[in-house]
């Protein structure tokens, strides 16, 4: 854990409060420095699983890098990336229990997420949960490993696409050379696969984020190339919400039990800000390596953080002043 207390020492170098204290706790899962005005806040808006490093934040971390990489290598080696990163990223924070913990459930969820098949999903779940709980009892009243479990229950339930796979604008300026044929006469676009530039041209019998002809992460040769980029990051970002709303469906409950509230805001909580926390995280690292390396330059960067952050903390405080944000019982 002596990366994390030099990074989040950087952090708090680089950024004032309340800033710091929040990205050190979406990064890292430290909560220490966060007042408790902020905390409640992130309570009654439903959003407090973002600064806690559980299954949640790292299950839709894995779906989405999971998503990034699909339309450009295909579904086996992004599914090898995701787990490698995935595991990089484990050992960078340091492997505690929780983290452990949280990985297992991010790397379950991937089963879900890539095939689109909840039996898969569920029944390694169970097996998961099983298991953990028999190497340590004490777990089934532990917070995080309440929130990561359900949390992750959530996103097999509710996370996996069961869809055709997203299509997205090809650019038409990529030429002829990288469209698998000229387009049908009734002008349907014409499909594409990136995966095929990587080496990796079989298709692949799939659901989930594959078109129902096999091929896969299909492209529409329709449109220009800023219609592409904007369709693609529009999916990325409605996958990112679809996550993070199946994931706090279900870890409503525990919310509820531990803190005795309930956020009916936290659905436009989530949509407001839920596709914030994966760029943060990615923005926040790099702030983090750079200050390591040269504080002037981590300085520059940290501004791009802070005016992330700054828009998430001006969503979460005004929202938890909306009257009847949240209902609470004594």
């Amino acid at each position: 854990m002596v990366i994390v207390a030099t990074f989040t020492s950087i952090i708090n170098q680089l950024l004032p409060e309340p800033h710091a204290g929040l990205l050190s706790g979406i990064l890292f899962g430290t909560k220490a420095t966060l007042s408790k005005e902020l905390t409640d806040a992130l309570i009654t808006t439903g959003t407090l699983h973002i600064v806690a490093l559980s299954g949640t934040n790292i299950t839709i971390l894995t779906g989405i890098i999971n998503f990034s990489l699909l339309w450009l290598v295909g579904r086996r080696w992004a599914s090898a990336l995701t787990i490698l990163l995935i595991t990089g990223f484990i050992w960078f924070v340091g492997p505690s229990a929780s983290v452990i913990r949280a990985g297992i459930m991010g790397g379950i969820s991937l089963l879900a997420i890539i095939f689109g098949r909840q039996t898969w999903g569920l029944l390694a779940w169970m097996l998961a949960v099983s298991t953990m709980l028999l190497l340590n009892p004490a777990w089934i009243s532990d917070l995080s490993f309440q929130l990561s479990a359900m949390a992750t229950l959530g996103i097999i339930l509710f996370g996996g696409r069961k869809e055709q796979g997203a299509q997205v604008a090809l650019p038409e300026v990529a030429g002829e050379a990288m469209k698998t044929s000229a387009g049908s006469p009734d002008g349907e676009p014409t499909k594409f696969s990136l995966a095929s530039l990587f080496g990796d041209g079989e298709p692949e019998d799939s659901k989930g984020y594959f078109s129902e002809d096999g091929s896969k992460f299909s492209l529409a040769t329709s449109g220009g190339a800023s219609s592409g980029v904007f369709h693609w990051i529009w999916s990325l970002i409605r996958e990112n919400l679809h996550l993070t709303l199946a994931a706090q469906v279900f870890t409503i409950p525990i919310i509820f039990w531990y803190f005795h509230r309930v956020s009916l805001i936290s659905p436009i909580a989530n949509v407001l800000i839920g596709w914030l926390i994966q760029p943060l995280t990615v923005v926040g690292l790099v702030v983090a390596i750079a200050g390591w390396i040269f504080l002037p330059l981590g300085q520059v960067i940290a501004w791009g953080a802070w005016v992330g952050l700054q828009y998430l903390l001006t969503v979460v405080m005004l929202l938890s002043k909306v009257p009847g944000a949240s209902i609470g019982s004594p």
